[in-house]
């Protein structure tokens, strides 16, 4: 179906395993998703014990930011590049918003570094694996405090930028195609995804909307060796081997 921002959706059916049928049908009454009394046969929403998943045959894509523990520990937030690119020295409780939330990695990241992250993803079933990943890392202790500083807004993240009354610290972009990613296992997920959505193919709206936003800075995530978002060279770079962080800068 399209909605009104003018994308195609589709929602999966969603099955419940055991003990779970309540909770299913109501998120599936939400999602406005069929509810199935059977596991389909091709992409459908899962809901048991380990949450909630977007399955197509073996391959199954969920929010688990338990994943990320060994990352976050022992101050390594701060190791990471997403977390160099975007601090700000001497601001203390900065804030965020991750207008191409997809999975959240990167809003974890920052989130774990002290950041309060808003997850833009227009996308309600993204947005329903986004909301299940973070409830359920608040019960995990390590994991509980960052997971309380992540909230997911669902809606068009570039008119949700320009409604914006007082600019974020920090707006970070990731408009990457899984083409890019070398996993195999890594392009089954983003393939599975993007029967959802897209990659964003309106990358001047975007990068105008947070420029017109005007954060402390703009973080752009792109291919170590990718061409600049929208041929506009940053203030400066961080360079990994997979991947490059393009920051602008604004008084």
């Amino acid at each position: 179906m399209k909605n009104n921002d003018g994308y195609n959706r589709i929602i999966p059916p969603l099955y419940a395993q055991n003990g779970f049928y309540e909770t299913g049908r109501l998120l599936a009454r939400k999602l406005n998703a069929v509810f199935s009394d059977e596991k389909p046969q091709s992409l459908f929403l899962n809901l048991d014990e380990n949450g909630l998943s977007l399955v197509q045959g073996e391959t199954a894509v969920s929010v688990d930011f338990s994943k990320l523990i060994r990352r976050i520990g022992h101050g390594n937030p701060f190791g990471e590049m997403v977390v160099k690119a975007a601090r700000i020295k001497g601001k203390e409780n900065p804030s965020a918003i991750d207008a191409t939330a997809g999975l959240g990695e990167d809003s974890f990241l920052l989130s774990a570094a002290g950041f309060t992250v808003t997850l833009c993803e227009y996308n309600p079933v993204i947005c329903a694996l986004l909301e299940d990943g973070i409830e359920r890392a608040k019960s995990i202790p390590s994991l509980r405090e960052a997971a309380d500083r992540m909230t997911v807004y669902e809606g068009n993240s570039v008119e949700y930028m320009l409604s914006l009354n007082e600019a974020p610290d920090v707006v970070l972009l990731d408009p990457m195609f899984p083409e890019r990613q070398k996993s195999a296992l890594i392009k089954k997920k983003f393939q599975l995804i993007h029967q959802l959505e897209k990659p964003c193919e309106d990358e001047e709206a975007l990068l105008g909307a947070a420029i017109t936003l005007r954060p402390h800075k703009i973080v752009i995530k792109r291919p170590a060796k990718g061409a600049f978002l929208t041929g506009r060279k940053p203030d400066y770079s961080l360079n990994g081997k997979a991947v490059r962080y393009d920051c602008f800068v604004f008084a």
